[in-house]
C-alpha cells in the first residue's frame, strides 16, 4: 500500500527472499563456525610445530575466503535487493528502528573483510602470535556480525515489550535474540565442520594428515549440533502463540520439524562414529553425504523460523500485506486504495470516473460495468494478497479456492482472519471487499468432475 508491488511469477517475493536468503546463511553461518576454525586451528599447527598442517589450513583459508567473502558478499546483496522489493515497509521499520545496530554491522563487517585478507596474505610474513591475533580478530568480529543480524531478525519473530517500550535495547533483546543467537552459533560450528571435511576430503592426499583433519574439524561440528538442539527447543518455547499455533497447525511444518531433530542427531552421530572415532572415513562419498545431511538440517530450520511468522512479517508491527497493525482501522474506513498513493496514482490514470472530490468513491465503484469491477478486483488482489499468493504456483489463489461457492468467497475475503488465523485481517471497505471477490470467483477454477454430492450416482 505504502510502495509499489512486485509481482513474481510462480514463486512468489516471499519464497524468492527465502531462496536467495537460504543461499546467503550457508555462507555466512560458516564465516563463523570456519573463522572459529582458522582461529583455533592455526593456533594449534604453530604450538605443535605442523608445517604439514599449516599449509593445509593457508589452503583451506583461500577456499574460505572466496566462498565467504567474495560469494557471500553477492547473496548478502542479493537479500537487500529482494526484501527491498518484495517487503519495502518491513524493511524500512527495521532500519529505522535498528539504527544504531546497523551501525555497528557495517563496523564489524569492514574489520571482517580487512582481517580476512590480512590474515591470508600475511601467512608466513609475520610473526606467529601476531598472526594468531588477526584469526581471533576476524572469528570475534564475524561472530558479533552474527549476534547483531540475529538480534533484527528475530526481533522480526517476537518483538516482546517493544510495542509498550519502543527503545532500541528492549527491541535488541528480544525474547527471541538469545535462543537463536544459539541456535545458529551452534549451526556455523556445524557448517565449519562440513565445509571443512568435505574440502579436506579433495585436497589432501596424505593419509595421516586427513586423518587429523578429520579428527579435529569433527569437534565443533558435535558443539554445533548440541547448540542447535539447546537453541532450537528454547526459541520453540519462546514463540509467541500465534507463531505456535501456525507451526501446529500446517502439517508440513510439523514434519519439517521432525526432519531438522532426526537429521541433526544423524548429523551428530555420523560426525561421532566418523571422523571423530574413526578418521579413516574420510572419504568423498561419506563427506558430501555429511555435508547434504547438515545443508538439509540447517535450511529446514531457516524455512521454519521464517513461516511462523504469519500473518506478520514483523509480528504485531507490520501485517503480510504490507500494512502497519496500528493502521488497519483507518484504512478500513478510509477505503484501501483511497489510502494507498499507487492504488489511487493508477486509478486516476485508469478509470478517473470513480473519483468524487480528489477520493475514491465506493458507489461508483460499484457502478463500474464489469470488466473494470474486475480490473480493480485486480488491483486489490495485487495490493492485498500479492505478497503471500501467487495466480499460479506456489500458494496458487485459483488452486486454494477450487470448488469454493461466490458465498464463501465473498464471505472469506470479509473476514480471512477468521477463516485462517494466519492470514491478515480485510482492510478495506465492503464495496472493495466485493470486487475482490467478484476478481477471485473470476479465476476460480469449477468444482472438479466426478465431486458432486448431490445423491446422484
Amino acid at each position: 500500500m505504502h510502495y509499489p508491488w512486485w509481482y513474481v511469477p510462480f514463486l512468489t517475493a516471499p519464497m524468492l527472499i527465502a531462496a536467495v536468503a537460504t543461499i546467503h546463511v550457508f555462507v555466512s553461518m560458516y564465516a563463523v563456525g570456519g573463522g572459529f576454525f582458522l582461529a583455533v586451528e592455526t593456533q594449534h599447527a604453530y604450538s605443535t610445530r605442523n608445517r604439514d598442517y599449516l599449509a593445509y589450513l593457508h589452503d583451506h583459508a583461500w577456499f574460505f575466503i572466496l566462498l565467504t567473502v567474495v560469494f557471500g558478499a553477492i547473496t548478502g546483496v542479493g537479500i537487500w535487493w529482494t526484501i527491498g522489493l518484495s517487503s519495502p515497509l518491513a524493511t524500512e521499520t527495521l532500519i529505522h528502528i535498528f539504527v544504531f545496530a546497523w551501525g555497528m554491522e557495517y563496523v564489524t563487517f569492514l574489520v571482517e573483510i580487512v582481517s580476512a585478507f590480512a590474515f591470508y596474505y600475511s601467512w608466513e610474513k609475520l610473526d606467529s602470535l601476531t598472526h594468531i591475533r588477526i584469526g581471533w580478530v576476524y572469528a570475534i568480529s564475524a561472530w558479533l556480525s552474527l549476534v547483531i543480524i540475529t538480534a533484527i531478525t528475530a526481533f522480526m519473530l517476537n518483538p516482546g515489550a517493544w510495542p509498550q517500550h519502543p527503545d532500541f535495547w528492549t527491541a535488541f533483546f528480544n525474547p527471541q535474540t538469545v535462543p537463536q543467537i544459539l541456535a545458529r552459533t551452534g549451526g556455523a560450528f556445524l557448517l565449519a565442520s562440513l565445509y571443512v571435511y568435505l574440502h579436506a576430503t579433495f585436497r589432501v592426499k596424505d593419509l595421516q594428515l586427513r586423518n587429523l583433519i578429520g579428527s579435529r574439524s569433527s569437534r565443533p561440528g558435535l558443539l554445533g549440533a548440541l547448540l542447535v538442539t539447546l537453541g532450537g527447543l528454547w526459541w520453540y518455547l519462546a514463540l509467541p502463540e500465534s507463531a505456535r499455533a501456525a507451526l501446529v497447525v500446517a502439517s508440513a511444518l510439523n514434519i519439517l520439524m521432525v526432519v531438522i531433530f532426526a537429521v541433526t542427531i544423524v548429523v551428530f552421530l555420523m560426525l561421532y562414529l566418523g571422523p571423530y572415532r574413526n578418521p579413516g572415513w574420510l572419504t568423498p562419498g561419506f563427506s558430501l553425504l555429511l555435508f547434504a545431511f547438515g545443508m538439509a538440517a540447517i535450511g529446514t530450520g531457516e524455512f521454519i523460523r521464517e513461516a511462523v511468522r504469519k500473518p506478520y512479517i514483523i509480528y504485531n508491527v507490520v501485517l503480510g500485506d504490507q500494512i502497519l497493525t496500528s493502521e488497519i482501522p483507518s484504512v478500513q474506513e478510509k477505503g484501501f486504495l483511497n489510502s494507498g498513493q499507487w492504488t489511487k496514482a493508477y486509478l486516476a490514470t485508469q478509470l478517473p470516473q470513480v473519483f468524487s472530490n480528489g477520493e475514491i468513491d465506493d458507489q461508483k465503484l460499484l457502478a463500474l460495468p464489469q470488466p473494470d469491477r474486475i480490473q480493480v478486483g485486480q488491483l486489490l488482489f495485487q495490493y492485498h494478497c500479492n505478497d503471500c499468493h501467487s495466480l499460479a504456483g506456489y500458494t496458487a489463489v485459483p488452486a486454494l479456492l477450487q470448488g469454493w461457492s461466490p458465498e464463501m468467497i465473498h464471505a472469506l475475503v470479509l473476514n480471512p482472519e477468521k477463516a485462517k488465523f494466519f492470514m491478515p485481517p480485510w482492510s478495506g471497505t465492503p464495496a472493495e471487499a466485493e470486487l475482490l471477490s467478484e476478481y477471485l470467483i473470476s479465476i476460480t477454477p469449477a468444482q472438479p468432475t466426478g465431486m458432486s454430492y448431490d445423491g446422484a450416482h
